[in-house]
């Protein structure tokens, strides 16, 4: 006997509770539910919509990891936007998300079509299709699954984080924006926006390494939008931008394509097949070539720093080893005395510049 008709919820493909107070009695089941009905075909019965609305708000009681894994889940579904819409509708996501009423209140100047609540569920909505279709990215599709494939604790994987990156890359926008001269600003929303982002993780108990992923991203999300308006990427600013995001290079690619097809509506694969993935796919084509230059022994050890310029340890010698090294990586020196010639004229150019005499 099926005393609850769950055979028949099965065969119509509807999630509903197998009872009146399932979802109250444990408010994470709304999560459970909402994950359940996005899979294809399925959705969820009007009393599981009206469980789960009576519920949301005290989702937030229920124990950080126990959400985290809840999400983690939805975010690992290739129809992640869909489930954050759910949850929105439902006012799950307020509840765990409160910056997204903010958000919601937003709007952005042209060419933004959305408010930056909006904009950022079509940036995960874009991250799905690109995540369904990796092919498209030829010749990067087997190396990019496979990057973004690594786990980074607690269930999460980079598919993951670049989701969440995506939904949280312009949380920052509502409290630093400003109108200057009649047009809508935005200014510094990278750098505030990594600060909350790591903190609205940090409240979701995401794994260290993750919580750095995504605060990374957010943070460094307008750097390729930053080099195609300097006109293209030169040889030290494409080792710069390697430099700086390591292992985060190719998810912060992906995330700049995502964002830009979600500023008017567009499928990230035509960005990327036209003018706006010219940038994208030079970044990735120096992929290898980094990886390359960041695998050569450096020329140059603290020892050979300190003996040369007279200077005690401290962080002028890291300065000094970082600038020596951009500069092998440039091809602009070959061997440890071109290097150390190499900052000797840096720093008697410098000396020059301020009127202060050369450090022998």
């Amino acid at each position: 006997e099926d005393a609850t008709g769950g055979l028949e919820d099965l065969a119509e493909r509807v999630v509903r509770p197998c009872g009146p107070g399932v979802i109250a009695d444990d408010p994470l089941r709304a999560l459970r539910g909402v994950r359940l009905a996005i899979r294809p075909g399925w959705r969820l019965h009007p009393a599981a919509e009206a469980a789960i609305r009576e519920a949301a708000p005290r989702v937030a009681e229920v124990s950080a990891e126990r959400v985290r894994d809840g999400l983690a889940a939805i975010l690992a579904a290739s129809g992640a936007a869909g489930g954050l819409r759910l949850l929105d509708r439902l006012d799950v996501l307020p509840a765990l998300l409160p910056e997204s009423r903010s958000m919601r209140e937003t709007s952005q100047p042209e060419p933004h079509r959305f408010d930056v609540w909006e904009h950022s569920l079509r940036a995960v909505e874009a991250a799905d299709e690109l995540l369904a279709h990796p092919e498209a990215l030829e010749p990067w599709g087997p190396e990019l699954v496979a990057h973004l494939t690594e786990p980074l604790g607690d269930g999460l994987t980079r598919r993951e984080t670049l989701k969440l990156a995506a939904l949280l890359h312009d949380v920052a926008k509502p409290q630093t924006k400003s109108v200057e001269a009649g047009r809508i600003r935005f200014f510094g929303h990278d750098v505030a926006g990594a600060e909350r982002a790591a903190l609205i993780v940090e409240r979701w108990r995401l794994s260290r390494r993750a919580t750095l992923v995504v605060g990374r991203l957010v943070g460094q999300h307008l750097r390729p939008m930053h080099l195609a308006s300097a006109g293209g990427i030169t040889r030290r600013a494409r080792y710069r931008f390697f430099r700086d995001l390591g292992d985060e290079a190719r998810d912060l690619v992906l995330l700049a394509l995502v964002d830009a097809a979600a500023v008017r509506g567009d499928s990230p694969l035509a960005v990327w097949r036209g003018p706006g993935g010219v940038i994208l796919r030079e970044l990735m084509r120096g992929v290898g070539e980094e990886a390359r230059t960041a695998e050569a022994p450096p020329l140059l050890r603290g020892e050979d720093v300190m003996s040369a310029f007279g200077l005690p340890p401290g962080p002028e010698i890291g300065r000094l080893l970082g600038r020596a090294r951009e500069a092998q990586a440039l091809g602009l020196v070959s061997g440890r005395a071109e290097a150390l010639a190499y900052l000797r004229r840096s720093a008697e150019s410098a000396d020059s510049r301020f009127g202060t005499p050369p450090s022998r």
